[in-house]
């Protein structure tokens, strides 16, 4: 590709400037135009055209969009850009419903060779790809079941984040982190027939969300996954154990901007009853740790290679979109929310 191309990046809060930063060392991305509702983005990022509308800032000629906006703008934006003939680059969740889901995909598919990408992330950690290396190489046979917990400590301003607001939000800490962890389950042990499931608010009073989200769910081929989302652990908190016929997994800890969910690992172990064991019931672990979060950067360049053709299937494509929010929605609708 001879020129770069002209990206644009509506909503600048955490995750748009956490995309900008990966765009500017990329050789192939120019990030040219902003979008904020606050105007003092304007004057911190003086190289870049700055709109304060979104509409206004799809007037300009633009390659590709990265939506980091909230979750009830993100379906209307993302169809718009599509409309527009740019590739999309959305933040999870996508959108607020599997209705807005459905939209998105029907403006991809008018968009002919566009591409649409929707943000997860945690695919590409590096104990989350050590982990699925593992499962693949058959060593410790198929998968019987998993078990997740995806935690966080709220914070003086929880009650006050736009996370916290049903109407922008659309959902509590089930969208907010628990879609990670639905998506993780489906990633690796397949799509889910049989859900139950508790959404509650525990201790939050104030917000009309839940606070705490519990699901179970199970495939058709019979592998069970437990999920627990939650926003009083008061530890942050990311654990995903996956159990095997002949050994187990658990990825352990998140690196994160912040270093606030530990150190990231993954500890492995092949089974070993007493006839193998010194002591029964504590096999022989391996543990590797990571000290480096690229995930968002593969996750940009994966995008990349997308839009140029080197690449087909792709994580977080519309697909993948549409399942984990069913998954949602289901997980909703049993606990009767």
């Amino acid at each position: 590709m001879s020129s770069k191309l002209k990206v644009g990046i509506i909503g600048m809060g955490k995750m748009g400037r956490i995309r900008k930063q990966v765009l500017d060392v990329h050789p192939a991305f120019d990030v040219v135009a902003l979008c904020d509702i606050n105007p003092g983005v304007a004057a911190e990022f003086s190289g870049c055209s700055f709109s304060a509308l979104w509409k206004d800032m799809l007037l300009h000629e633009l390659d590709v969009v990265f939506v980091c906006t909230y979750n009830v703008l993100a379906a209307d934006i993302v169809c718009a850009a599509l409309r527009k003939g740019c590739h999309v680059f959305c933040e999870k969740p996508p959108g607020c419903s599997v209705r807005d889901v459905r939209r998105m995909m029907a403006a991809e598919k008018e968009a002919g060779d566009r591409i649409l990408k929707f943000g997860f992330n945690h695919r590409l950690h590096y104990a989350i790809m050590e982990a699925k290396a593992i499962i693949d190489s058959g060593r410790y046979g198929r998968i019987l079941c998993a078990r997740g917990v995806y935690g966080k400590a709220g914070g003086l301003t929880f009650e006050d984040s736009w996370r916290s607001d049903k109407d922008l939000a659309g959902g509590g800490i089930l969208v907010d982190q628990g879609i990670h962890m639905l998506d993780l389950m489906r990633y690796f042990l397949g799509d889910f027939v049989e859900i139950k499931g508790f959404v509650e608010n525990l201790c939050w009073k104030k917000i009309p969300l839940e606070d705490n989200a519990f699901a179970l769910m199970k495939t058709s081929d019979g592998k069970v996954a437990m999920v627990h989302s939650s926003a009083t652990q008061w530890k942050h908190k990311f654990s995903l154990e996956i159990f095997m016929e002949d050994g187990y997994l658990c990825v352990n800890g998140l690196l994160t901007s912040t270093r606030s969910y530990g150190d990231e690992s993954i500890t492995f172990a092949k089974k070993q009853f007493e006839d193998e064991a010194c002591a029964f019931g504590r096999p022989r672990e391996e543990t590797i740790y990571f000290d480096t979060d690229d995930s968002w950067r593969l996750e940009n360049d994966e995008f990349y290679r997308c839009i140029v053709g080197e690449q087909k299937t792709y994580n977080g494509n519309s697909h993948d979109a549409l399942k984990v929010m069913e998954l949602v929605e289901e997980i909703y609708a049993v606990a009767k929310v």
